[in-house]
């Protein structure tokens, strides 16, 4: 029989508590249900020095190895935990620099590199998703793609695979890719086997932008981040879209309304807002689609209406395109 497949989850202080328990644990399940002809995984965790951390949750873990000590041609899966920073200015990710500095010398030897939520900055900071698809924490995934415009950083998978590296969304999303990742080393039954176990989804259906608020960033471009008279105009224009989700807001309408023409007001508005209109307005309806949909008892035919999406059919384009559901799966998850 083979070895068990070995895993190294790197943790530092203040990261995530389940960014390195939830993977572990589905690695656990999954040697618990192995059958004999399948190895199972042996799991360490590894910090800067060897010595336990406190966790964000004031959890303490206890290390199995420093960094240092971690043989990296030894090691088949190496995954980076996050850490993110919360204060007045929002969500900032957490860069340890041991890890990231250790990352640059050592992460080319493991067969498999991956990383949970906000880990991701790390992986970038040490340049390992240059030139790769990649995902993290819809919070600190502007950020991500800010700081290392050479990843191409999509916000709304769950997870993604390029070549040897993975990365996922937030927290709990590493376990979905733990899981992704028992189906690739051991086929579909273990994976199966191990979600039953878990009471886990095999695969979640839609992506995290259905548990994000995409209004709420919607930030200007760096190249027009101060005010201006222009970018003013068009930020009481998207407050007063808010309460007006109903009327006409084709871009004619609301070119009108501040007094431009359609090809200058256009301009002016992805530069404010790095969008285009048609695109904010969906997203200002889908938005309030989803807040009748927690927080209400309408009908589909009336949060259509109320939100400014008119149809049934429309509100269901919508929310394929754009979250990966349907309104009836959105409501009975976030209800």
């Amino acid at each position: 029989m083979r070895p068990p497949h070995s895993v190294v989850i790197v943790a530092f202080p203040g990261v995530e508590l389940l960014d390195v328990t939830g993977p572990a644990e589905v690695f656990s399940v999954a040697t618990r249900v192995a059958t004999e002809s399948r190895p199972g995984y042996r799991v360490r965790i590894a910090t800067p020095d060897g010595g336990p951390v406190a966790t964000s949750s004031g959890v303490r873990l206890v290390a199995d190895l420093a960094l240092d000590d971690v043989v990296p041609g030894d090691v088949d899966t190496l995954l980076v935990s996050g850490a993110v920073r919360v204060d007045g200015a929002g969500v900032e990710p957490v860069l340890d620099g041991a890890v990231v500095d250790w990352l640059r010398r050592s992460a080319a030897g493991p067969g498999r590199v991956g990383s949970i939520c906000a880990g991701a900055h790390l992986l970038a900071a040490a340049g390992l998703l240059d030139g790769l698809r990649a995902t993290t924490h819809w919070l600190t995934a502007p950020r991500l793609a800010a700081d290392h415009p050479r990843v191409d950083v999509d916000p709304d998978p769950i997870f993604v695979r390029a070549g040897r590296v993975w990365t996922c969304a937030g927290i709990t999303a590493g376990m979905d890719m733990a899981l992704a990742m028992v189906a690739a080393d051991h086929g579909p039954e273990p994976a199966l086997a191990t979600a039953r176990m878990m009471v886990m989804y095999v695969k979640r259906s839609g992506g995290q932008s259905q548990f994000s608020v995409p209004l709420a960033a919607a930030p200007a471009t760096t190249a027009d981040a101060t005010a201006t008279p222009a970018g003013d105009r068009i930020d009481e224009l998207r407050g007063w879209i808010g309460e007006h989700l109903t009327d006409d807001l084709s871009a004619d309408a609301l070119a009108a309304r501040l007094h431009l023409s359609v090809r200058h007001f256009s301009r002016l508005f992805r530069r404010r807002t790095s969008t285009t209109p048609a695109a904010y307005v969906e997203s200002a309806r889908l938005e309030a689609a989803r807040r009748l949909l927690q927080d209400g008892d309408h009908g589909l035919p009336e949060v259509a209406a109320l939100s400014g999406l008119g149809s049934v059919e429309s509100l269901h384009r919508s929310f394929r395109r754009r979250l990966g559901t349907t309104p009836a799966e959105y409501r009975r998850r976030f209800r």
